[in-house]
């Protein structure tokens, strides 16, 4: 036999044999159309699968069809009390319902219809009971996790869980004293409860805020059940976990890039810990979010309060919103007039700057600078409404007494940094932009990295030498040796290396009381600033009489609540932090003012005008270690009030160095 012929009777062979098992294939039952009770059977699975609600209305079809046919049974055989219809099926409902009805039934064909229904309801009701428990003990357990959606509206929302909400939570709560019926919204990967928990813990008085706590994760579609398309603001907190940008980030795109996104802008406020992540983050919020490095916020109030005691004391009372805040307002008859005149346009509010109707801010411009038409005066006032009324100048200018004296110009320092984290390399970058050419920072850390990879994460330096050492900066030993006395100004930084937070501050505080003993012992005169992170060992620290106290969390939490509240702020507090531009100054009263006297506060804003700075508030040395007095600061004093010119008391100014 050929090949050729092989191959054609091994082709007919398979053909023969697919189509025999195509044919068994069709024959075989598998392959049948599913019968009746197949199909009953799926839709009863595919009803149950809808939950409680079908089982209990399928409880109920089983006994109006047993109430019907019992009720109809007796009326046939004319077994019961009652030829009535419809009370023949009472009858046999309560018999259905209520086991002790059969106690007073007669007859026997009657008494054995009734026992088989009673019978029937047991199984029937016990079930219909144990359903109907179970769905409403689940609806309360949805309830307690925070599973139901609210009903507020022009509430902020806070997205995210950290130990900046209870401080956020504090301020917004000020904040909204002057609100009807304020209202804030948390929605956090948490048990409900223990967030409320948490909160009345942490902050017993509200001041008639109303917190809403919801359990859900942000990114995957829980925020339906808080409402946000109707929110004023939204602050994405980032959570302690091991990469939270990302987290951060991830909950912005959910909200901007959300497919039922609400069609006016977003207002939202977002904190980001890793500078790297900020054009990531822009992208995800675009115009609609605020975005916060916690960082960089932190680096820079720390240098600048470093440089000049009790300027954190100024910064907490412009961030916090117990006291005077900044406000931004309109003002029609400061139109066409300079920036120098409307320092005098309130009695009770300084004038810091001016926000342009075009965009942007401006703090302390040039004092001839025009002010035009929908330009917002920037101010410093007790509230919004006091800005509102606030009444134009009575006090008098006291021309005779202004000095024409010139602020110190400085000199080249020695800055000692002990501590290390991920906040001291941007210490040092912004040391660098305030630093006279030859100033020094000397670090001095129990764990530090590679000297050259800190010094490549500190970036290139003009006026600064940088040195870093490995030493225990809690030993006495150590300390004696570095030549405290020496440096012009010490900073201490939590250690990254600490067991927790706590244990991160304790070694903060044995470090702060050496230094302070140090001073005591040596006479010498630096000044001392803190970095702290819990709120709750503020008052330890302040044992050791340290200059100024930054609590890195509760900085960034106020900014949040601030912006939070007004957007524009934003750029206000950005340039009040940065470098360039004006900043804020405690300069000697004795620079401004001669003589002895008491000089009213304009006398003093007209003083500083003259120089080209604003001055908006006043410290008493008398009362510069005094908690209950404000360490004596006193910002936004009215204009009338008089101050002695004392040498040691200082006043508030924004100004270029």
């Amino acid at each position: 036999m050929s090949t050729a012929s092989r191959l054609r009777r091994q082709r007919a062979s398979e053909q023969m044999h697919t189509a025999e098992t195509v044919q068994h294939a069709r024959r075989s039952p598998s392959r049948r159309e599913p019968g009746p009770r197949a199909r009953l059977r799926y839709a009863f699975d595919s009803s149950m699968s809808r939950g409680p609600s079908a089982l209990i209305w399928y409880l109920g079809a089983a006994v109006l069809v047993v109430v019907l046919v019992f009720a109809g049974l007796i009326l046939i055989f004319g077994a019961g009390p009652t030829h009535n219809p419809i009370t023949a099926i009472y009858n046999v409902l309560l018999h259905t319902i209520d086991t002790g009805t059969q106690a007073n039934d007669t007859g026997t064909t009657y008494e054995a219809l009734d026992l088989a229904v009673t019978l029937l309801g047991i199984f029937i009701f016990s079930a219909f009971i144990g359903v109907l428990a179970n769905s409403i003990d689940s609806r309360l357990q949805d309830l307690r996790k925070g599973r139901s959606a609210v009903l507020e509206h022009d509430h902020t929302l806070i997205l995210g869980w950290s130990d900046s909400i209870f401080t956020i939570l504090s301020e917004l709560s000020i904040a909204n004293e002057s609100r009807h019926k304020p209202s804030v919204v948390v929605l956090a990967d948490r048990d409900k409860v223990d967030m409320e928990d948490a909160i009345r813990g942490r902050i017993p008085d509200l001041r008639g805020t109303k917190v809403v706590c919801r359990t859900g994760d942000p990114m995957i579609g829980n925020l339906e059940l808080v409402n946000h398309h109707r929110a004023r603001s939204v602050i994405v907190l980032a959570p302690d976990v091991e990469q939270p940008d990302a987290m951060v980030i991830k909950t912005i795109l959910a909200l901007t890039r959300g497919p039922d996104r609400r069609e006016e802008p977003y207002h939202i406020v977002a904190e980001i810990s890793d500078p790297r992540n900020l054009q990531a983050a822009r992208l995800a919020g675009g115009s609609e979010t605020v975005l916060l490095d916690k960082g960089l916020s932190v680096s820079r109030l720390i240098v600048q309060t470093s440089r000049q005691s009790g300027v954190a004391f100024v910064y907490q009372d412009l961030l916090d919103f117990d006291g005077d805040e900044i406000y931004m307002r309109p003002e029609e008859r400061m139109v066409g007039r300079t920036y120098g005149e409307a320092l005098f346009a309130y009695e009770t509010c300084s004038v810091i700057g001016i926000l342009r109707a075009i965009g942007g801010s401006t703090l302390n411009p040039p004092m001839d600078t025009e002010i035009g038409p929908g330009d917002q005066l920037i101010a410093i006032a007790e509230d919004d409404s006091v800005l509102d009324i606030a009444e134009p100048l009575r006090a008098i200018i006291d021309d005779t007494v202004i000095s024409i004296g010139l602020p110190d110009p400085g000199e080249a320092e020695v800055t000692l940094v002990l501590g290390h984290n991920a906040r001291t390399a941007a210490v040092i970058t912004e040391l660098d932009k305030y630093a006279k050419p030859g100033s020094q920072v000397n670090v001095v850390a129990t764990d530090p990295p590679g000297e050259a990879d800190f010094l490549r994460e500190v970036g290139p330096v003009r006026n600064l030498a940088v040195s870093l050492r490995r030493a225990d900066t809690a030993d006495r030993d150590v300390l004696d040796r570095l030549e405290i006395p020496d440096a012009d100004r010490v900073v201490v930084m939590c250690d990254s290396g600490a067991l927790s937070r706590q244990h991160a501050d304790a070694r903060v505080l044995i470090t702060l009381l050496h230094l302070r003993d140090i001073a005591d012992r040596t006479g010498a005169d630096f000044t001392i600033v803190s970095e702290i992170l819990e709120e709750a060992d503020r008052d330890l620290i302040r044992v050791a009489n340290v200059d100024d106290i930054i609590l890195s969390e509760q900085v960034t939490s106020y900014l949040l609540a601030q912006i939070s509240e007004n957007r524009d702020l934003s750029e206000v507090f950005e340039e009040l932090f940065q470098s360039e531009g004006s900043e804020i100054y405690m300069r000697p009263v004795e620079v401004y003012v001669t003589g002895e006297g008491q000089v009213s506060f304009a006398t003093l804003v007209a003083a500083a005008r003259q120089r080209g700075e604003t001055a908006f508030g006043y410290r008493t040395a008398a009362h510069a270690t005094n908690a209950e007095e404000s360490f004596g600061v006193q910002l936004n004093p009215c204009k009338s009030i008089m101050f002695g010119a004392d040498t040691a008391d200082r006043l508030i100014v924004l100004a270029e160095d």
